[in-house]
């Protein structure tokens, strides 16, 4: 049935880096779980004041929550497909994740509600009244949704939308609250215990706590979120496709909203190379890139010297001293600058996140590590760590050669 809605509503549905097309999808989403959950509610509500039942008028009222979040779902992916603009040359994307963080608030405070309502009923419980009617309900909503969680999902899924993912675990979660309802309803008429203010205080505990995991999932990629391992790895491999790229270092990557990627590298060519070549090749990865993964990179050429035995040499030791340190740490920049009473080693180090030791204890164990080669290097460590460098030298004094 998802396949067949989006056959139907969405026009070239395969597309979906086009952004009318995600909207699309947005648009289709958010219609379905409008119209799916105010039915849902209603009936609830309904059938909770008809049969004096706290727990499943909570529910009812968790549905139409559910309903408000579609709207502001419907809202965000219009706005979030507004072109770039001269306040906003890198779009609107973003406003996706703000009306993720808008719905996952909505959640929160009436989970709050729901506590503060059942509270009452635990203090002051009526009977429950049974009804086949009652049970049918319950059931419906379950298997609705069940099927809302699933179609959330591949819309998801399909064009990367944590929004729409959320929403898939939000109606994942309100089959749990709603099979507890439909339990507690069952015992109640069974055994005579009534749990109806409790069910509904733990329902609305749930939709609490579901609120909180949303608030965290929407306000991540608004906090700058790493990107996907499987991603970067994407992207590395394919610069190294080329020939001319010996290596690179310091790629950073910004999202300004699904599928709107901005990066920077810097890529090593051989010093010996034909500048205005290379520069050629730049742009061609550049331009690559952009069509083949919808990445906007900007590429700084570092030009390495490749045939200098004793700088390779060099090279292969510090890799050997940097790996008994932490095998996660990698070179680069790697130049030698010789005189007659000594040679500057500098370079850069990147770190990882997490890693103990400081710039200057990391710079000083190389150093002295270095300097069991020749006591005559000195080096000017560039330490790269969370996209800030520190720069430190061995003997500050002597750095000119």
């Amino acid at each position: 049935m998802t396949k067949t809605l989006i056959k139907c509503f969405i026009k070239n549905y395969e597309d979906i880096t086009n952004p009318k097309v995600r909207e699309a999808y947005g648009h289709l989403g958010s219609m379905v779980g409008i119209i799916a959950n105010l039915i849902l509610c209603l009936s609830k509500m309904g059938i909770g004041l008809l049969f004096k039942s706290m727990a499943i008028f909570a529910d009812g009222i968790n549905n139409l929550s559910d309903a408000g979040s579609s709207v502001v779902t419907l809202i965000g992916f219009k706005l979030s497909a507004k072109p770039a603009d001269e306040d906003h040359p890198f779009g609107h994307a973003r406003i996706e994740y703000i009306s993720g963080m808008i719905v996952s608030f909505i959640i929160l405070l009436l989970g709050l509600e729901l506590i503060r309502s059942s509270i009452s009923k635990i203090l002051n419980p009526e009977p429950i009244l049974f009804s086949p009617i009652l049970i049918m309900v319950l059931v419906f909503s379950i298997m609705v949704k069940l099927w809302l969680s699933r179609f959330n999902r591949i819309l998801g899924t399909k064009i990367q939308s944590t929004t729409m993912i959320a929403t898939a675990t939000d109606s994942r979660n309100d089959v749990l609250a709603t099979s507890a309802v439909l339990l507690a309803t069952i015992i109640a008429y069974f055994t005579g215990i009534n749990l109806d203010g409790l069910m509904g205080g733990v329902v609305g505990a749930f939709i609490f706590y579901s609120g909180i995991s949303l608030i965290k999932e929407t306000t991540s990629p608004l906090l700058g979120q790493a990107p996907d391992p499987e991603f970067v790895n994407a992207i590395q491999t394919r610069l190294l496709s080329y020939k001319e790229i010996t290596g690179f270092h310091d790629l950073v990557i910004h999202s300004y909203g699904p599928n709107r990627w901005f990066a920077s590298v810097h890529a090593e060519v051989p010093a010996d190379a034909n500048l205005l070549h290379c520069h050629d090749i730049i742009d061609n990865i550049e331009r690559d890139l952009q069509r083949e993964m919808g990445i906007d990179l900007v590429i700084h050429m570092d030009p390495i010297v490749t045939n200098d035995p004793v700088i390779n040499d060099l090279k292969a030791q510090v890799k050997e001293f940097a790996k008994t340190i932490d095998p996660r740490l990698s070179i680069h920049d790697f130049r030698m600058i010789m005189g007659p009473t000594h040679s500057n080693i500098i370079f850069d180090i990147a770190i990882p996140i997490g890693f103990k030791q400081s710039p200057s204890e990391l710079a000083k164990a190389l150093d002295t590590a270095i300097k069991t080669i020749n006591p005559d290097y000195y080096t000017v460590i560039t330490v790269d760590t969370n996209y800030i460098s520190t720069s430190i030298a061995s003997h500050i004094t002597n750095q000119s050669s």
